[in-house]
């Protein structure tokens, strides 16, 4: 249980706002029996992406997908990502994700991902694909040993993920929602509950905009609105606060040659929270400031004030340089030193690190660098899923990982 900086209540709804205290971690880690885990023992594709049907059957130990570039092995990872909230590492529409038939646009049918995954509380069984029958067909299902989640959201108490894809090698020079992604992704694994206060806070946001747009809008149900960024604006801005702070202490510390980075936030909310104020000021504080901004964020089409404006901003911890400055290859070492701190934090609290995807990372790192990830890695008995095309790059790992080749949609155990 993560312990509370502050309990509100506001209008019959009760709000934890969290706090990662280093007692809590140590008593969390102690408590486990040492052989909780995080894995995914069973895997089962229907149409997606490539593949009309696989299924691969694991151990928790790490899983190494080697083969030609096309071959299938990121829609694997990809598929595995749908086992947490979220649109997935690729963030693509739904209906995009189901599988074309040969020479021919239309797609054999809407897509479904099923796996058992054990976890620090049992095993759970997860199914999820799209809706193709709701409206939009954009509507992603969820069931939970057999019975239909409320929302997606609910994954997040199960399931624990990170990933790190080559398109996220951009992720310091291109724009701050990337980022704050990526930061939640991280969050989630602290606080499950964080899902579901993103997705209420963007709800919220999104129906304040249609109606300021579409105007005159009804004041009272605009204030309804605006209550509700408030309370979920000041938690989201608050867990992520702690998430970082937690963050760059553990990253201090450093793995091997991966360099130390040093992790803040830029962020309106934040910034009052770091003033000290308690968190119901900071809530009437964002409440006045929408109010306020009516006028102004109708006329702009966006909402000017609120944690969907924060940023994260990471520095070499040896150079003092922003991260967007770095070399490229600095750049993905700091993405990677930020995971494996991430996953030691979460080794400690819940006694199992998270699955962690890795999507060609071998090939950027030279040997030294390669080694400590996977010592880090065999360290933490995480399952880690890897991907690359040169199978020889994962020598360390031999025997201590379990190896597939992957070829044209067609997954083979080494």
């Amino acid at each position: 249980m993560i312990p509370a900086r502050r309990l509100a209540e506001n209008g019959g709804d009760t709000y934890i706002y969290p706090m990662l205290d280093s007692r809590a971690q140590s008593e969390a880690g102690d408590a486990g029996t040492g052989l909780a885990r995080l894995a995914v023992t069973r895997l089962s594709l229907t149409d997606f992406r490539c593949y009309p049907s696989a299924r691969l059957d694991l151990d928790p130990r790490p899983v190494v997908l080697t083969g030609p570039n096309g071959a299938g092995k990121t829609n694997l990872l990809e598929a595995v990502s749908f086992l947490a909230p979220g649109r997935g590492l690729r963030r693509s529409r739904l209906s995009e994700i189901d599988r074309r038939r040969l020479r021919a646009e239309t797609a054999e049918g809407p897509w479904a991902v099923s796996a058992s995954v054990e976890t620090p509380q049992g095993e759970v069984r997860i199914g999820t694909g799209r809706d193709a029958a709701s409206e939009s067909g954009e509507r992603r299902l969820v069931r939970i040993d057999g019975a239909p989640a409320k929302s997606q959201a609910a994954l997040a108490s199960y399931v624990n993920l990170v990933w790190l894809t080559p398109q996220m090698d951009r992720l310091f020079l291109e724009g701050a929602s990337a980022r704050r992604r990526f930061l939640d992704r991280l969050v989630f694994g602290f606080d499950p509950d964080h899902a579901g206060r993103v997705a209420a806070y963007e709800h919220a946001m999104r129906e304040r905009n249609r109606l300021l747009r579409n105007g005159p809008a009804d004041a009272s149900w605009l204030g309804a609105l605006e209550d509700g960024m408030a309370r979920h604006g000041v938690a989201i801005a608050a867990a992520r606060r702690d998430t970082a702070e937690r963050l760059d202490a553990a990253a201090a510390e450093g793995v091997g040659p991966f360099p130390r980075p040093r992790l803040t936030l830029a962020g309106t909310v934040e910034t009052w929270l770091d003033e000290g104020a308690p968190a119901l000021a900071v809530e009437d504080r964002l409440r006045e400031r929408l109010a306020a901004a009516r006028r102004q964020d109708a006329e702009s089409g966006t909402t000017a004030a609120g944690p969907h404006r924060t940023d994260l901003l990471v520095e070499h911890g040896g150079t003092g340089m922003a991260a967007g400055h770095c070399s490229t290859g600095e750049q993905k070492a700091l993405l990677i030193a930020i995971l494996l701190a991430h996953a030691r934090l979460q080794t400690d609290l819940h006694g199992a690190p998270p699955l962690m995807l890795l999507d060609e990372v071998a090939a950027h790192l030279d040997a030294q660098r390669r080694a400590a990830l996977f010592g880090e890695i065999e360290a933490m008995a995480a399952q880690a899923w890897l991907t690359g095309t040169d199978e020889s790059l994962f020598a360390p790992l031999d025997g201590k990982a379990q190896f597939f080749g992957v070829a044209d949609a067609v997954v083979t155990r080494h």
